[in-house]
């Protein structure tokens, strides 16, 4: 165990260089909050996103960054996925946001076990970690894999909204459908955001017939994951609706009563609106 300089752009760019040299290793590099990631921006741009095409050195870095609106404030709420789905392309990477702990666990042991090496960005509140309605029973740590998409679909209820989203605003927007009793509402989650599923996404949303899809999210319009899916719905023509926080050039507010809000407000407008 050895001190260092705080540092985020030094501690990263050595644990890429250290994933390089040591490819059967699983590197892990976590920020304290997902914004302090900004710190090691310029590793991520020169390096990480685009190591393989410039060089074909292929990492299997994972950077693990709370994310999560949970009150906090601008400072830590966002690890800026919007700056990582930007960087994205020729399947460079992966990107995901876990929304339970059996998730997390095979979709990091996929990452350690993975031939073919590629970052992983995985986003994840820290809120999630002491909610127990994220927690997974024991036998799905033994068994199955890592699911790209999540739906609590009832096939038996007659659907007429779906709202996709993805990380943790999922456990909102279930809490209000059924305190609401919203039968006619299945949610879907995206645990993988990039390489996006979209076969097996469009094969679902076909499934439900003809509804409105709505996609939700805790992030500011011009943030987080809503314009990267908005350019690929648009590109597949398939209809989509937003809901979720208006356009803001901070990520989060100062404010703890106004977040609660601004909450309440996105998740009504996704029912209702």
């Amino acid at each position: 165990v050895r001190d260092s300089l705080l540092s985020e752009e030094a501690a990263l760019a050595y644990e890429y260089g250290y994933s390089l040299a040591r490819p059967d290793a699983l590197v892990l590099w976590e920020a304290q909050f997902g914004d302090f990631v900004n710190g090691a921006q310029i590793p991520i741009d020169q390096f990480i996103a685009p190591g393989e095409a410039k060089w074909k050195q292929k990492s299997g870095v994972t950077l693990l960054l709370p994310h999560g609106f949970d009150g906090q404030g601008p400072e830590h709420s966002s690890g800026r996925p919007e700056r990582f789905l930007s960087l994205c392309s020729g399947g460079n990477m992966t990107v995901a946001n876990c929304t339970t702990s059996a998730q997390y666990f095979h979709l990091v042991r996929r990452q350690g076990l993975s031939a073919e090496k590629r970052p992983l960005v995985l986003f994840t509140p820290k809120s999630l970690l002491r909610d127990k309605r994220a927690s997974s029973p024991i036998e799905d740590f033994g068994q199955g894999a890592f699911q790209e998409i999540l739906s609590d679909h009832d096939s038996s209820a007659d659907i007429k909204r779906v709202l996709l989203c993805t990380g943790k605003v999922y456990y909102d927007l279930r809490d209000y459908r059924a305190e609401k009793g919203r039968k006619d509402t299945a949610i879907v989650r995206l645990e993988q955001l990039y390489p996006l599923p979209l076969e097996a996404l469009r094969a679902l949303l076909k499934s439900f017939g003809s509804v409105e899809l709505i996609w939700v999210q805790e992030e500011p319009r011009n943030m987080g994951a809503w314009t990267y899916i908005l350019q690929r719905f648009h590109d597949h023509k398939i209809p989509v609706r937003y809901a979720g926080r208006p356009d803001s050039s901070s990520p989060a507010t100062g404010s703890y009563r106004r977040h609660n809000a601004e909450q309440e407000h996105l998740i009504q407008r996704a029912f209702e609106g």
